[in-house]
């Protein structure tokens, strides 16, 4: 099973620290990537409000083998984020999943969806995914 940590606290100071360095393995099964500038373009926000998103959890940035904080690109439909992500990643956090942990469990295959988690958010179905990540709290 994935490995927990407690929560961490919400701040107000966007630092390096606070973004987790992700392994090569999570890093080839997420596939493609933004960097924070790229999101703020693609949702038309200035790069402070992604910032914001960010430290919100309503989205997810890691830092990259090559030191870049990013965002998977799969978490944007179009110019917008997939609708529940923040939801769910919500859940993930306070079942204690690391943001590591949340990556690799979104971008997992689930034979009972079918997909994987993050698929199944893009397709509109986050009551399914969001049971299943209930279900890990217990």
């Amino acid at each position: 099973m994935y490995g927990h940590a407690p929560c961490f606290a919400d701040t107000s100071v966007w630092e390096a620290a606070d973004v987790a360095q992700i392994d090569p393995p999570t890093d080839a099964i997420v596939g493609d990537w933004l960097s924070v500038p790229d999101v703020a373009d693609r949702l038309g926000l200035p790069v402070s409000r992604v910032k914001q998103l960010l430290r919100d959890r309503k989205l997810l940035a890691v830092q990259r083998p090559s030191g870049e904080r990013a965002v998977p690109a799969r978490f944007l439909a179009g110019n917008e984020v997939i609708h529940g992500l923040g939801g769910t990643l919500t859940l993930l956090f306070d079942c204690g999943f690391t943001e590591q942990d949340a990556l690799n469990w979104l971008f997992t295959a689930d034979d009972s969806l079918p997909g994987t988690p993050v698929q199944a958010l893009a397709e509109h179905r986050r009551t399914e995914v969001n049971r299943r990540a209930q279900a890990l709290a217990f």
